[in-house]
């Protein structure tokens, strides 16, 4: 399903720009949820889990923060078939509910002193109960504003989706950097997020389905019953009648998304640590950079949002492609001669406004996939780059820095930004042949 070059919108409906703010604000919501812990790991961590020694500490800590994506297949699996066979509003619904229970048990939950290892598991649980309603939110979020607004508009749309997940992430730093600074209680952030989290819940119930999704249900409908064939009984049958998923779009959606965990994790995690061991900074510190961080990061995004309104986003991501492939090879040597604070934040601001990733594009992603599948095959790719990229990153770092030092992460980042190239040339293709390349 793709838009001819005649099939654009200028301007948005009233239906239209209520949905955009609803999900926006539901979409910062659940990335605050989401980033408050991770943001707050160096102090959380030392709460939850048992000590132990350096080495062991950093992949423990990777095991805390990647234990998020394990189970977003999963979750993607789920939230697939509800958005594909119910409607993407119930999985906008479902996903915040759950974002806003795993919060308050965060909230209310005893520390490893208190009740041992139990504390660990239940936090962990919790994490992944995150992750995975994360997982029906983001890809829920820009589907439905996809398949709801047209080109040029919907790019710029479903990018704010992005905006105020990175909005979220910086807020949620901002709120870590305060509960650090001035010795506030952290679980008055955790109370805050999921209360807020359940009043967005109960907002999003006022949601209409998507046009497009309702009428692909009713062609499918209409066809069962010229035919005689019941939808409950044939089941099976149903993939004859649907389009049928390509192979390479699948491959290169995956490739593209294969990417923003690297860049995360060597910005906010790596180089963190790097605060912390050769500069001796203290976790309200790190905290501090990182949120400078994240606040540049979001104000590119707005620019970069407000650039799709008369620059194909694919044309975006090219350009930040090149400029940062010249850069990523100078990385370990940059990375190595780092002699203070200020030249780290450097680097990091250059990662996550020139690393190349699949922001501002979902927009076009999205709508080369067949309708009644959209929402599984999306959803189930996003989850498995995130899971399997997050799981190797996590502990790729901690292993190829213990024994090549900062070349290590080549290791990591040249075989990503190929697989970016690929994907990005691909969709090139089929948006000129739908002559939706603007």
């Amino acid at each position: 399903m793709t838009t001819s070059k005649a099939d654009t919108q200028h301007s948005l409906t009233r239906e239209q720009k209520e949905a955009v703010g609803l999900l926006s604000i539901g979409t910062f919501l659940e990335y605050f949820d989401l980033m408050l812990y991770v943001h707050m790991a160096v102090l959380l961590n030392e709460l939850f889990f048992p000590k132990y020694d350096p080495f062991t500490a950093s992949l423990l800590s990777a095991f805390a923060f990647c234990s998020t994506y394990l189970l977003r297949p999963f979750g993607a699996l789920i939230f697939g078939y509800i958005g594909d066979n119910i409607g993407r509003k119930h999985t906008l619904v479902i996903t915040t509910f759950m974002m806003s229970f795993s919060g308050i048990i965060m909230a209310n939950l005893p520390t490893y002193d208190q009740i041992g290892i139990s504390a660990a598991w239940i936090i962990t649980i919790c994490r992944v109960i995150q992750g995975m309603s994360s997982m029906g939110e983001v890809t829920g979020a820009e589907l439905y504003l996809s398949e709801m607004i047209k080109p040029s508009k919907r790019y710029a749309c479903v990018s704010l989706m992005c905006v105020f997940a990175t909005l979220g992430a910086m807020i949620a730093l901002a709120v870590a950097s305060c509960v650090t600074s001035f010795g506030l209680n952290w679980r008055i952030a955790f109370w805050f997020g999921a209360g807020i989290a359940f009043v967005g819940a109960v907002a999003r119930t006022s949601l209409r389905e998507t046009a497009e999704f309702v009428n692909a249900q009713k062609r499918m409908q209409t066809i069962l019953k010229k035919t005689k064939i019941n939808l409950d009984q044939q089941k099976q049958n149903l993939l004859v009648l649907q389009e049928k998923v390509k192979h390479k779009t699948t491959l290169s959606y995956f490739l593209i998304e294969c990417t923003g965990p690297v860049w995360f994790c060597i910005t906010y995690l790596y180089c963190s640590n790097i605060l912390k061991e050769n500069f001796n900074f203290s976790v309200e510190q790190i905290i501090h950079q990182n949120f400078l961080v994240a606040s540049i990061e979001f104000i590119v995004s707005v620019v970069i949002t407000k650039l799709v309104l008369t620059i194909h986003p694919l044309k975006i991501l090219k350009i930040k492609a090149i400029i940062f492939a010249f850069f990523a090879l100078l990385l370990p040597v940059l990375l190595t001669n780092v002699s203070n604070n200020v030249e780290l934040i450097f680097i990091q601001i250059f990662i996550v406004v020139f690393a190349p990733t699949g922001f501002p594009a979902s927009g076009v992603f999205y709508m080369h996939f067949p309708s009644l599948q959209r929402f599984t095959c999306t959803s189930m790719v996003f989850a498995v780059s995130r899971s399997l990229m997050y799981l190797i990153t996590s502990f790729g770092v901690v292993i190829l820095t213990k024994y090549f030092a900062h070349w290590g992460l080549l290791l990591l980042i040249l075989p990503v930004i190929i697989g970016h190239a690929f994907g990005i040339w691909y969709f090139k293709n089929l948006e000129l042949s739908t002559e939706n390349y603007f």
